[in-house]
C-alpha cells in the first residue's frame, strides 16, 4: 500500500510536467514567427512567416489598407459629421502566428498595438462529382483600432478601442496544396463595434499559403483569383489575335504568290480561231 502511495503522486507529477512540457511547446511554437517585410521590392508590402518546429506551416504576403469612418463634432458643436481614417499596415510590424492540421491563424499588431489585425483560414473537404475535394480558405478577418491614436484620426467623438469583424466571411477559397495569389485588390466589409459604422479591408499583391507547405520559405503552386485571370486574358488577347492575322495575311499572300505563278505558266488558248493557224 505504501508503494501505491507513493507511485500515485509520482505517477500525477509526471502528467503535469508532461502537461506543463505540452504547453510551453505550443507557446513557443506560436512565438516562431518572422517579419520579413524587409526583403519586399515592393514598400506597401509585407511578408510574415510562422514556423512551427523549424519548419515553414504558413507564409503571407500582401498590402493592406483599412478605411475607417468615425465621428467628429462639427463647428457648431451640435451636429456630427463623419470623417474618414485611412490606415495602412505598415512594415516592422510585430506579428504572431499558429498552424493547425485544419485551422490556421495569423496575427499582426502595428503602432504600439494601436492596431491589430487577425486572420483565420481554415481547410475544409466536401464532396464533388470527380470525388471528396479539399480547399482552404480565409474564413474570418477582425481588425481592432483605436480611434484615440492621434496619427490617422483627429478629435474621435468616440474615441477608444473599437473592433470590427467579417461576417460569414468566405474569401480566398484556394485548392489544397496550394497557394492563393492575387495582385487586384479586394475589399472585404468588416461591422464595427462602433454603431453605425463600416469598415472596409483592402486586400492588394496578396499571396497566402496557411496549410501544405513543401519546401521550407517557399510557396506551392499558384492558383490565381479571377480577376488576375481575366486581367492576363486581356493582356494576351490582343497578341494572340495579331499573331492569328498575321498568320492569316502571311497564308493568303503565300496562296496568291503560288496561284499567280501556276497561272503565269500556263499556255492560253486563242479565243479567235483565225489565230490556230499560227500555232503548231
Amino acid at each position: 500500500m505504501d508503494l501505491r502511495g507513493r507511485a500515485f503522486p509520482g505517477v500525477y507529477r509526471l502528467r503535469v510536467l508532461l502537461m506543463l512540457f505540452h504547453t510551453m511547446a505550443r507557446i513557443t511554437a506560436e512565438q516562431e514567427v518572422e517579419n520579413l517585410s524587409g526583403l519586399s521590392t515592393n514598400p506597401e508590402k509585407d511578408i510574415f512567416v510562422v514556423r512551427e518546429n523549424g519548419t515553414t506551416c504558413l507564409m503571407a504576403e500582401f498590402a493592406a489598407k483599412f478605411i475607417v469612418p468615425y465621428d467628429v463634432w462639427a463647428s457648431n458643436y451640435v451636429d456630427l459629421i463623419t470623417e474618414q481614417a485611412d490606415i495602412s499596415l505598415t512594415r516592422g510590424a510585430e506579428v504572431k502566428g499558429r498552424c493547425g492540421h485544419n485551422e490556421s491563424e495569423l496575427q499582426v499588431f502595428w503602432v504600439d498595438r494601436a492596431y491589430a489585425l487577425k486572420m483565420l483560414f481554415v481547410k475544409e473537404s466536401h464532396n464533388a462529382s470527380k470525388g471528396p475535394e479539399a480547399t482552404w480558405r480565409l474564413s474570418k478577418v477582425q481588425f481592432v483600432y483605436d480611434s484615440s491614436e492621434k496619427t490617422h484620426f483627429k478629435d474621435a467623438v468616440s474615441a477608444g478601442k473599437h473592433t470590427a469583424n467579417s461576417h460569414r466571411l468566405s474569401a480566398l477559397v484556394t485548392p489544397a496544396g496550394k497557394s492563393y495569389e492575387c495582385q487586384a485588390q479586394q475589399s472585404i466589409s468588416l461591422a464595427s463595434s462602433d454603431p453605425q459604422k463600416t469598415v472596409t479591408m483592402i486586400l492588394s499583391a496578396v499571396h497566402i499559403q496557411p496549410f501544405d507547405i513543401i519546401s521550407d520559405f517557399v510557396f506551392s503552386e499558384e492558383h490565381k483569383c479571377p480577376v488576375d485571370e481575366r486581367e492576363q486574358l486581356e493582356e494576351t488577347l490582343p497578341l494572340i489575335l495579331g499573331l492569328i492575322l498575321g498568320l492569316v495575311i502571311v497564308v493568303t499572300l503565300a496562296i496568291y504568290h503560288i496561284h499567280h505563278k501556276m497561272t503565269a505558266n500556263q499556255v492560253q488558248i486563242p479565243r479567235d480561231r483565225s489565230q490556230y493557224k499560227h500555232m503548231g
